[in-house]
């Protein structure tokens, strides 16, 4: 039978980046929330999409025959796919390395002249880097641990919780063991 993961976490924790590997692992599509909840734009993460379409359009996806894997959160919007899920995956990383990582994105991602001072994206970087330095201490009004931890409490099914620095690929034998794969799916 093919799986449905489901995986969450702060910004920068390595949600994409677990659930791209999972993808290619079980040959499924990866499909990222921010692409259902953003409107396209360039630059990117500019103009939320409406809750009915965002929702519209994930489900087109989610309700295909077959496996995914599922990056980012849903929480406040997409409560309508849990039963769907066999597994949810949470990732949580220390502050200081995950925004570590964000801000070296933001540097490939738009070049580090345009989110300097002065830069075109300066001012949108910075309010970025502040946001996701509010996770872990944030209330209900944002994303944070505590949203996180609160939905979490209340899936009916598996649920993974990996909080630790670890490379992709320990994360992924412990997802496949999670799902009862043999240790050695994780190299193949």
């Amino acid at each position: 039978m093919p799986k449905r993961i489901h995986i969450l976490g702060a910004a920068g924790s390595g949600t994409t980046t677990l659930a791209a590997a999972l993808a290619r692992r079980f040959g499924c599509p990866h499909h990222d929330t921010d692409t259902y909840f953003w409107l396209p734009s360039d630059p990117p993460f500019q103009h939320i999409r409406e809750p009915v379409a965002r929702t519209a359009l994930l489900r087109t996806e989610l309700e295909r025959p077959g496996g995914w894997v599922l990056s980012g959160s849903l929480c406040g919007w997409g409560d309508r796919f849990i039963p769907l899920f066999d597994l949810v995956v949470f990732l949580y990383i220390p502050k200081d390395l995950r925004m570590e990582r964000l801000r070296a994105r933001e540097i490939t991602r738009y070049g580090a002249d345009t989110i300097g001072p002065g830069g075109a994206m300066h001012e949108g970087s910075t309010e970025f880097l502040a946001w996701a330095a509010g996770y872990d201490d944030g209330g209900l009004e944002i994303r944070s641990l505590r949203v996180h931890n609160e939905w979490l409490a209340t899936l009916p099914g598996p649920v993974l919780r990996i909080e630790r620095v670890a490379s992709v690929e320990d994360n992924l034998a412990a997802v496949l063991r999670a799902l009862g794969a043999p240790a050695s799916a994780a190299t193949s």
